[in-house]
């Protein structure tokens, strides 16, 4: 078992290539898959957002448009607007999950794709400069890259802005349904 491990292990230079575009051609599927499904799941967020729009405006007509809602009755919308934003903030954080996780996923077959790319690149180079027929076994073994730590903070912004954005409107529906009650 020793020797194994310690002889070189030589691959003849058409195995190496086929090797090399082979994790080529599968990184770059996995790419595209994963930008797919970062789309589909862009689509559905859009889809919750414009549903929970339409809800917004159907609480904010309905208390606009009736005469009967006084001051005392404005923790009926209230509850229902903290409800409803309990319920969307859920799907929402839901959904970001899965599209920073398909994003993250994404990265990292795009990185592995770049060095494979290189490596091919460089061989071909080699082998075309009269470096002969066979190659080194390590020489196109490919690792499967990840992206720095700090890859990790555009996810946090992103999901900031959304949270802000939220509180912010939460804010907006609460005081209005005040304001039009009560004043």
């Amino acid at each position: 078992m020793a020797d194994y491990e310690s002889s070189q292990q030589v691959i003849p230079k058409e195995t190496a290539l086929q090797a090399l575009n082979t994790i080529i051609q599968l990184h770059f599927e996995k790419t595209l898959e994963k930008k797919r499904a970062v789309d589909l799941q862009k689509k559905e967020l859009w889809k919750l957002f414009q549903l929970f729009f339409i809800f917004l405006a159907l609480i904010f007509i309905a208390q606009v448009e009736s005469p009967r809602l006084q001051c005392r009755h404005c923790w009926v919308p209230i509850t229902f607007l903290s409800l409803a934003h309990l319920i969307f903030y859920v799907s929402v954080a839901q959904t970001l999950r899965c599209i920073n996780g398909f994003k993250y996923q994404r990265r990292c077959h795009k990185l592995t794709l770049g060095l494979a790319t290189e490596r091919l690149r460089q061989m071909k180079m080699r082998l075309s400069g009269g470096g002969g027929e066979e190659c080194d076994g390590d020489e196109f073994e490919i690792h499967y890259q990840e992206p720095p730590e700090s890859y990790f903070g555009k996810f946090k912004r992103n999901w900031a802005f959304h949270f802000g954005f939220l509180i912010l409107i939460y804010g907006f529906m609460v005081s209005s349904s005040v304001v039009i009650l009560c004043f």
